[in-house]
């Protein structure tokens, strides 16, 4: 049984970010990233243009926060995953994050090992928190 490419953009400010995150992506073919902003116009444009299946998002854009952005595109897509990648590791932030109908929330401090099964498990259908959540 074939498994269908999820198509991921990814909506992250800084380039060094975007780049681990393609490279962790590409060992698994079962993630395509498909497009890439680094504001959240740019984001929303992608999504309406290319239809994605899931967007990997920072909360702190230069023009739009993440949490508006999370609304915005399940409008425009509403069967979209929405995943935040970030820094901040209060639970406040991962509640308000995943209040916004987003089902995962990670920390950038631990991508390496948990961006695949947070991957699995919001396509799953099912929230993922970083273990590191205080």
């Amino acid at each position: 049984m074939e498994t269908k490419t999820k198509r991921i953009i990814l909506v992250y400010d800084f380039v060094a970010w975007r780049n681990l995150l393609k490279t962790l992506l590409i060992l698994t073919p079962e993630w395509q990233v498909i497009g890439e902003a680094t504001t959240g116009a740019e984001g929303l444009r992608l999504v309406h243009d290319l239809n994605p299946d899931l967007v990997l998002l920072d909360i702190f854009l230069p023009d739009i926060n993440g949490f508006d952005f999370a609304r915005r595109i399940q409008d425009l897509v509403p069967n979209i995953k929405i995943v935040f990648l970030t820094y901040e590791p209060s639970s406040e932030f991962a509640n308000a994050a995943l209040s916004t109908g987003a089902l995962g929330y990670l920390l950038q401090s631990d991508v390496v090992n948990e961006l695949l099964p947070a991957l699995k498990t919001v396509f799953a259908g099912e929230r993922f928190i970083s273990k590191n959540i205080y």
